[in-house]
């Protein structure tokens, strides 16, 4: 085997096991990954029950049913959707109707939302951007939302810095 010959083989070699890497590394990711939704997405795309997404809107008015052993069902809608959320935990104090929202879980087989963590916004002028941009999209995005935008505001429960819209 000439030298030309081992470079090539070592450099193909190099890029197979590279490859084989990237590959490894991005199925194990693919598991880990959470997509965001509206409840209109939810209905468009047909999600199937157990497939884990994060959940976003506005807590329906009237919706919050407090039950036994930190069970809360509550509704959230984007305005045009609604889809019922089961939670059984702790709520974030600033959880409220009216207010927006992102849960994350997945759907059971009854069309139900199981979430296991709920975010609820840091203050009034605070609004997920994902949430913002799908209420904008939608036409339900209230203009007094990013009045106060010299502030970050933070997702309450989760310590992560939120983008002021």
């Amino acid at each position: 085997m000439t030298r030309k010959q081992r470079r090539l083989t070592l450099i193909g070699g190099s890029l197979a096991v590279l490859a084989i890497a990237a590959a490894l590394v991005l199925n194990a990711l693919r598991d880990s990954i959470v997509f965001f939704s509206t409840p209109v997405m939810v209905a468009e795309k047909h999600i199937q029950p157990g497939q884990r997404f994060r959940l976003g809107g506005l807590v329906l008015k009237g919706s919050v049913v407090r039950g036994d052993n930190l069970v809360v069902n509550f509704k959230v809608s984007d305005g045009s959707a609604t889809l019922p959320v089961a939670f059984k935990g702790i709520l974030p104090d600033l959880f409220r109707e009216g207010q927006g929202v992102v849960a994350e879980g997945a759907l059971d087989k009854s069309g139900v939302f199981e979430a296991d963590t709920v975010l609820a916004k840091h203050d009034e002028t605070y609004m997920p951007k994902e949430v913002a941009d799908a209420l904008k999209k939608q036409g339900h995005w209230k203009d007094d939302y990013g009045k106060d935008s010299g502030k970050a505001g933070n997702v309450e429960a989760s310590g992560k810095q939120g983008v002021q819209q």
